[in-house]
């Protein structure tokens, strides 16, 4: 019989500025594609829980949007509470930051992580691009003043690079507990939640600067049908113009996006998928409060 006195289980809060590499991590670390990722900063935009256990221990990871400083829209203001919400309630926090690189949105994320109690992980992402590696002892003295209690290290989420000691560091900080998800459950979100996300990362990875954050996207249908996953998808947007964007010259990129996302869904639901997509214009979604609330942006999503 298993000595349930040593299970360890909590929460991992992933924080920082957009695009340092938080949903990147994450992946990695469960082994497999849950978080969507592009190079465009605030990729991420609700908190998903990423759950990985490994014998005694279960890490429950919070995966947060990046914290930003353009607050003028319902939506960037919704992403940035989000953020700092997911520092109150976890027992450890791994705040994410870009080799030597440091901006005002780090500094921001900085100033929140000071306050929190409980165990704070600096891991410097990116080092394995670092040539010089003298260039980093400056940085890390100066990091390791302003978290004195901070543990710091360097790791490549994109490669793997350090992150079994990673999670040695976090299994060490985790309280003594039972599981509080079954061992094979790797998050807290739907299929359809998922889904959405997939077709909204192929958006921003085929439209890259052309396209604005006014986009979402809505399930209007997930059901199986005998070996077949049948998922219809609403594309919003605000404009016309960004309609005809999504769309491309005779439909070619609304399908290539189609494709790209029906591919990482079969992996992901271990199905057959067919998968159609709508756009449609609903203009002002990402300023309007209600909206938003009815698009599934809320606290409790």
């Amino acid at each position: 019989m298993t000595d349930t006195t040593s299970n360890r289980c909590g929460y991992v809060a992933i924080v920082g500025r957009p695009n340092v590499g938080k949903s990147t991590l994450l992946n990695h670390i469960l082994g497999q594609k849950l978080a969507i990722t592009s190079r465009k900063p605030q990729t991420t935009r609700h908190n998903m829980l990423g759950i990985k256990t490994e014998g005694a221990v279960q890490a429950i990871y919070v995966d947060t949007p990046g914290m930003h400083k353009a607050n003028e829209k319902a939506l960037n203001r919704y992403m940035n509470k989000t953020a700092s919400a997911a520092l109150k309630d976890v027992d450890v926090v791994i705040f994410v930051v870009d080799r030597t690189r440091w901006t005002d949105e780090d500094q921001m994320v900085l100033e929140r992580v000071q306050y929190v109690q409980g165990p704070v992980i600096v891991a410097l992402n990116k080092t394995d691009r670092i040539e010089d590696k003298a260039e980093l002892m400056p940085h890390l003295t100066w990091l390791q003043e302003q978290l004195p209690n901070a543990q710091i290290m360097p790791i490549s989420a994109q490669h793997g690079h350090n992150l079994e000691a990673l999670e040695r560091v976090i299994a060490e900080h985790l309280p003594e507990n039972e599981h509080f998800f079954p061992e094979d459950q790797i998050t807290d979100r739907s299929s359809r939640f998922l889904a959405a996300e997939l077709v909204r990362e192929k958006i921003m990875r085929q439209l890259g600067a052309e396209l604005p954050y006014q986009i979402t996207v809505e399930i209007e249908e997930f059901k199986q049908q005998g070996k077949t996953l049948h998922i219809h998808a609403l594309i919003l947007v605000e404009r016309d113009g960004q309609k005809k964007i999504i769309i491309g010259d005779k439909g070619e990129r609304i399908k290539r996006i189609g494709t790209e996302a029906r591919r990482d869904m079969e992996l992901l639901f271990d199905s057959k998928v067919m998968l159609n997509l709508w756009v449609k214009v609903k203009g002002g979604w990402s300023d309007d409060e209600r909206a938003l609330r009815s698009l599934g942006y809320n606290d409790q999503v």
